[in-house]
């Protein structure tokens, strides 16, 4: 018996001299077998980086909270008063939990949820008349959603973690 595996697994390996297909590679990558890096030096950069970039959006909301809420009111967000300081604090406790990589499935959907709940209001370039408005809200709203898809990327790696 080896210390690193059990007498099957070393039986399977020797046997299993089959060559690899792309499915079966897929389905080792993807079944929960292997799971991803998270203490790699480029996922603590893309943590850093994604986090400060949405701790500094906070940051920056919360002091202009005043203006942030006139803006909010003025696209017809709901009891902005209310919710423009909520959402910013879930998006600073999002941002700063991915950076340092604390509970980050709760992170990562208070950023998500931010996305979510701000992006259709805010950012509505449907309803603009102006071309160059629009075409700026619109850059702004591709811009939440690619943001959107890292967030989820980074619920689904701390559901794993």
């Amino acid at each position: 018996m080896s210390l690193l595996g059990s007498e099957s697994e070393e039986k399977r390996t020797r046997t299993d001299s089959r060559p690899k297909t792309r499915e079966r590679s897929w389905n080792v990558q993807f079944s929960g077998e292997q799971s991803p890096k998270t203490n790699s030096t480029s996922f603590r950069l893309a943590r850093l980086l994604y986090g400060g970039v949405l701790a500094f959006m906070a940051v920056d909301n919360f002091r202009d909270l005043e203006g942030t809420i006139e803006y909010a009111k003025s696209n017809g967000a709901p009891a902005a008063e209310t919710t423009v300081p909520f959402v910013t604090g879930g998006l600073l406790f999002g941002g700063l939990g991915i950076a340092a990589w604390k509970l980050p499935r709760l992170a990562a959907g208070a950023v998500a949820t931010f996305f979510v709940s701000i992006t259709p209001v805010m950012h509505d370039f449907w309803t603009i008349e102006d071309d160059q408005q629009r075409e700026g809200q619109m850059i702004h709203f591709l811009k939440n959603i690619a943001l959107l898809g890292a967030a989820l990327a980074f619920l689904r790696i701390g559901q794993d973690d």
